[in-house]
C-alpha cells in the first residue's frame, strides 16, 4: 500500500511536469487544468504523507515537533487507552447491560441439562478433584484436620452442650424406646440365667449353711428378680422407670450446670480423645476419605459421579425453565461482575497501561503501523485524489471569475 501510495504521488508529479511542459509550448487552455490539478494532488499527498509519517516516525528524520507520536508518547496513549476502556467498558451499566442480553444462566442451564455436556462437565469436575487430592500433602491435612478439629473439640466442653441435647431428648420422652429396650434384655437376661444366680447364691452363701437351703433361697431370690424384672419390662408406668427419668433428667441438668458433674465430663473427654485407637482413627481419617474420594472420581460409574450428574442435569433444566431462579442467578452475576468492576477497575486497566509500559517505543510503532498502516495508506490517495479535484476546482473558478 505504500507503494500504491508512493506511485500515484510520482505519476502526479510527472503529469505536473507535462502539463508545465505544454504551457511552455504553448498549448491550449487544458494545459493550466491539468497542471493545477497535479499540483493540488501533490500537494495533497506530500501533506498526508507527513502525517501518516508522523505518526509512527520523524519525517525524513528531522526533529520536528509533535512527530514521532506513538514512540514518544506510547505511555500517555496506554494510558489513555486504560482509562478509555475502563470509563466505556467497565461501567456498572455497560456490564449489567451486556451481561443481561447474554442471558448467561439460560444458555448455561440449556446447554447443562442435556446427558453429555452434564456427564462432561462432571467429568472435568472429577479431574480437578483428582488432581487437588493428589497435590495435598497427607502430613499437611492431617496436621490441619488436628489443628482445626480435634483441638477445637477438645477446647469446647462437652458437658453443657450435651447436657442441653439430652435434657430435650428426655424432655420430648424420646429415650423410652431405649429404656423399654433395656427392660426387655435385662428381662431376657435373668430369664435365661438361673443357673448363674443360683451359682452366685451358693458362693455368697457361708460355709456352715445347708445346701437345699442355699437353694431355696436361690430360687426364691431368683423369683423376685424375675418378677421385678416382669414388672419393670410390662408397666409403663413402675416406679423403677420413673426413677431412670428422674436420674436422667437430673443427670442432664447437673451436665449443664453442676460443676463436678461438668469436670468429669471433661476428663471422660480428654480420656477418649487420647485413647490409642481414637488417636489412629484421626491419623487414618484422611487416608481413608482420600481413597474414597480418589476411587469415587475414577469410577465414571460410581454413586458420586452419577448423582452430581444427576444434579448437574436437574439444575440446567431448572434454570432453563424457571424464571425466577435465572432470576437469581442472573442477579448474582450481576452484582459479581459490578463489584468487580467498581472495586477493581484500576487493577484492570493497569493491565492495558502496564503492558503498553513493558513495550519497546520502537517496536509498538511498528505493531501497530502493520495492523492500521493499509488504512493509513489509504489517507494519502484519498489525499491525493481530493487535492487534485480541489486544485482543479480552485483553478477553474478562478478562470471563470478572473
Amino acid at each position: 500500500m505504500k507503494a500504491v501510495a508512493t506511485a500515484l504521488l510520482l505519476f502526479a508529479t510527472a503529469v505536473y511536469f507535462f502539463a508545465r511542459w505544454q504551457e511552455s509550448a504553448g498549448a491550449g487552455a487544458w494545459a493550466g487544468y491539468v497542471r493545477a490539478a497535479s499540483e493540488a494532488g501533490m500537494v495533497g499527498a506530500l501533506a498526508d504523507w507527513f502525517a501518516v509519517t508522523a505518526l509512527f516516525k520523524r519525517p525524513m528524520g528531522l526533529p520536528i515537533p509533535h512527530t514521532a507520536i506513538i514512540p514518544t508518547r506510547k505511555d500517555v496513549i496506554g494510558r489513555s487507552l486504560g482509562d478509555f476502556v475502563g470509563t466505556n467498558f467497565l461501567s456498572e451499566d455497560v456490564v449489567r447491560d451486556k451481561l443481561r442480553r447474554a442471558e448467561i444462566t439460560r444458555r448455561i442451564g440449556t446447554w447443562i441439562s442435556e446427558t453429555d455436556h452434564a456427564e462432561r462437565v462432571t467429568s472435568e469436575l472429577a479431574t480437578a478433584v483428582r488432581g487437588a487430592v493428589q497435590v495435598l500433602r497427607d502430613e499437611d491435612v492431617q496436621e490441619v484436620l488436628e489443628h482445626a478439629v480435634v483441638r477445637k473439640i477438645v477446647a469446647q466442653q462437652w458437658g453443657p452442650p450435651l447436657g442441653r441435647i439430652l435434657g430435650g431428648v428426655f424432655a420430648d420422652g424420646s429415650h423410652h424406646k431405649l429404656v423399654d429396650l433395656v427392660c426387655d434384655r435385662a428381662y431376657d437376661w435373668v430369664r435365661d440365667n438361673h443357673d448363674l444366680v443360683l451359682r452366685v447364691v451358693s458362693q455368697r452363701a457361708p460355709s456352715w449353711s445347708p445346701k437345699f437351703f442355699d437353694e431355696l433361697v436361690a430360687d426364691k431370690i431368683y423369683a423376685e428378680v424375675l418378677s421385678f424384672a416382669w414388672a419393670v419390662k410390662t408397666d409403663p408406668d413402675h416406679q423403677m422407670r420413673k426413677a431412670v427419668d428422674r436420674f436422667l433428667v437430673e443427670f442432664a441438668h447437673d451436665l449443664q450446670h453442676d460443676e463436678h458433674t461438668i469436670a468429669k465430663a471433661e476428663q471422660i473427654k480428654h480420656q477418649v480423645l487420647e485413647h490409642p485407637e481414637v488417636q489412629n482413627l484421626v491419623s487414618s481419617a484422611w487416608t481413608t476419605a482420600k481413597k474414597m474420594i480418589l476411587d469415587a472420581a475414577e469410577d465414571p460409574s460410581s454413586e458420586l459421579r452419577l448423582r452430581v450428574r444427576d444434579g448437574l442435569q436437574s439444575l440446567g433444566k431448572r434454570l432453563s425453565t424457571e424464571d425466577e431462579l435465572r432470576g437469581k442467578v442472573d442477579g448474582w452475576l450481576e452484582g459479581a461482575a459490578v463489584y468487580v468492576v467498581s472495586n477493581y477497575r484500576a487493577e484492570l486497566t493497569t493491565l492495558i497501561t502496564d503492558t503498553v509500559e513493558r513495550w519497546d517505543a520502537q517496536d509498538t510503532s511498528r505493531k501497530i503501523e502493520l495492523q492500521v498502516g493499509r488504512d493509513l495508506q489509504f489517507i494519502r490517495i484519498n489525499g491525493t485524489v481530493v487535492g487534485s479535484l480541489a486544485g482543479l476546482a480552485i483553478y477553474t473558478v478562478s478562470e471563470l471569475l478572473i
